[in-house]
């Protein structure tokens, strides 16, 4: 019989013990680095102080470890800025949370924005990651937090709004409205519970949806695809489902290249809407059509039914 440490049977033991208790539920969320959004908000108010994270400090050790890490020239001139110190009048959220408040910065994250821009599509599950009660207004302290899925566990990850600038815009994920700040902070607590900006650097669409809802996830390669394809994705999204997509590249050197249709192969996609038409001049067909977006709010599709 193998020999098990006497530790790991505690462990698991005081872990069944605690989800008895509700703990990791989505009520009672795990405290990640046992720091608690409502404790730590109320201390700041109470000593009129804004929050500084010790545990995900605004230096390059939060940022990356090569790339963004201390040798590399791409830190160098990197300021860690709070919203107020950007722009007049920030905002969490302004006229409500949408898939065009998702735009990417100078880190390949993707994956990580085309499952946020789905998420908005869905206001429960929007809210359930993003707690809608914060803002910059009544009693700000420069905390925030989120909560994820995570190994079984709802986790609540708490932050403080320093955020990477560089000649004051934001470094990385950005609203498409300067004084908008909810994706930016999101973006910050994903990095946190993963351990820097870097680690957020290439991942699957798939893995961020997971975080985000707790579900599992279904994956289809066109080539092998079922027919009433169409249908299963008009069905899955009247449901609520998140959906994302890509072209694989299968050469390193041809990632994220455009096609002459303007999709960029390597990269992943939010898809957030199907509809059937019929064209006017075509009065018996139905024409079925999927909405694509790109993270990088920039690079459309220029073929049939594009904006020209």
């Amino acid at each position: 019989m193998p020999y098990t440490p006497s530790g790991f049977f505690c462990d698991r033991l005081i872990r069944e013990r605690e989800r008895r208790d509700g703990e990791g539920s989505l009520n009672k969320p795990i405290r990640f680095n046992n720091q608690d959004y409502s404790v730590l908000r109320q201390e700041c108010v109470h000593r009129k102080s804004l929050f500084e994270d010790d545990t995900f400090p605004a230096t390059v050790e939060s940022l990356g470890y090569k790339e963004l890490g201390h040798k590399s020239n791409k830190v160098k001139n990197i300021v860690w800025k709070r919203p107020k110190e950007i722009c007049e009048n920030p905002q969490f959220i302004v006229g409500g949370a949408s898939r065009t408040d998702i735009c990417q910065g100078d880190l390949g994250d993707c994956w990580l924005l085309a499952a946020i821009a789905c998420l908005t599509l869905n206001e429960k599950l929007l809210y359930r990651v993003v707690p809608s009660e914060q803002s910059f207004s009544e009693g700000y302290a420069g905390v925030f937090h989120f909560q994820f899925w995570r190994y079984g566990d709802w986790v609540d990850v708490v932050i403080d709004d320093r955020i990477p600038t560089f000649n004051n815009q934001l470094v990385f994920t950005k609203s498409a409205e300067r004084n908008e700040f909810w994706s930016a902070l999101l973006e910050k607590a994903y990095a946190k519970l993963h351990g820097s900006y870097e680690a957020l650097k290439g991942g699957n669409t798939t893995e961020a949806m997971e975080d985000f809802t707790g579900g599992v996830t279904e994956f289809y390669e066109m080539k092998e695809a079922p027919k009433e394809l169409y249908k299963i994705m008009k069905k899955a999204l009247d449901r609520g489902s998140l959906m994302g997509c890509s072209i694989d590249s299968l050469v390193p050197a041809r990632f994220e290249t455009r096609t002459a249709t303007g999709l960029v192969k390597g990269h992943a996609y939010s898809v957030t809407a199907v509809e059937e038409c019929k064209p006017s001049q075509h009065k018996d067909a139905k024409v079925r059509l999927v909405r694509l977006r790109n993270p990088w709010g920039q690079v459309e599709w220029n073929g049939p039914w594009s904006d020209k």
